[in-house]
């Protein structure tokens, strides 16, 4: 190197694994039980328990088969899970036609997902421009794909078995507190059928393939009961055996 070349601190350059704040989670958690739809909240406490959670995930992709080109290509998911034309010229049977109907269906999309999560945050943090940063990104983008993949609903049962899913599938602290949360706020005899399906969810998001490492738009594109196979996504029994009268329990108390 050149002596009048400019020295780069690559220290400063890193993200460094934030110190994980339990009380700042559990404020979010009381707030997301009282309030299911204040999605905020849930980012809040993913930031509040990431620790390296997103470095780590993003060090298991690189070292998959397809890892490297998939973080050296970087999509931002967001903007093409937002191609309504793109997802109308996927096959009818697809996962992608699928997740289309879905996000209609909830009146939810990515762009949608995308400015819940971006509130609270500095201007300098918004839209990083970081490896780390994309793959966080790109974990937040594929829940309702997710949600697609598993067959679990937006009802308050469906979110907290995906979550519950999550928690095997990518290590955040932030899923295992709201799936544990959740879980013991659903005791008693009545509450058995919804903690069988919790139960249930962890059991399915260990046995399923490592999704996070999962090429979406090549997934999106096929059938989905096929991806369904593939991945190792078994049926929500316990989940479907709840009737969807029953499935929006009060999480407040």
């Amino acid at each position: 190197m050149s002596a009048s070349a400019p020295s780069i601190n690559h220290r400063a350059a890193r993200i460094r694994p934030a110190r994980r704040q339990w009380g700042r989670a559990l404020v979010a958690l009381r707030r997301l039980f009282a309030d299911k739809e204040d999605t905020a909240q849930v980012f809040e406490i993913m930031r509040a328990l990431g620790g390296a959670t997103v470095q780590h995930g993003y060090q298991r992709l690189i070292s998959t088969p397809e890892g490297g080109r998939i973080a050296y290509e970087h999509v931002e998911l967001a903007t093409r899970l937002m191609d309504r034309d793109w997802l109308a010229s996927l096959p009818a049977d697809s996962v992608g036609a699928a997740y289309r109907a879905f996000t209609s269906q909830e009146n939810v999309s990515a762009a949608g997902l995308a400015d819940v999560s971006r509130q609270g945050l500095p201007e300098s943090e918004i839209d990083l421009k970081h490896p780390y940063a994309w793959y966080g990104r790109r974990t937040r983008d594929i829940h309702d794909v997710w949600h697609v993949l598993t067959g679990y609903g937006r009802d308050a049962i469906g979110e907290l078995c995906l979550v519950a899913f999550s928690y095997p599938q990518t290590r955040g602290l932030g899923w295992a507190l709201i799936a544990a949360g959740g879980y013991l706020r659903n005791r008693g005899k009545g509450g058995e059928v919804y903690r069988r399906a919790v139960r249930e969810a962890w059991r399915r998001g260990r046995a399923a393939a490592w999704l996070p490492g999962e090429d979406y738009e090549r997934l999106l594109a096929e059938p989905l009961e096929a991806a369904r196979r593939r991945l190792n996504i078994t049926p929500p029994i316990a989940y479907d055996a709840i009737p969807a009268a029953a499935r929006n329990p009060s999480m407040g108390r």
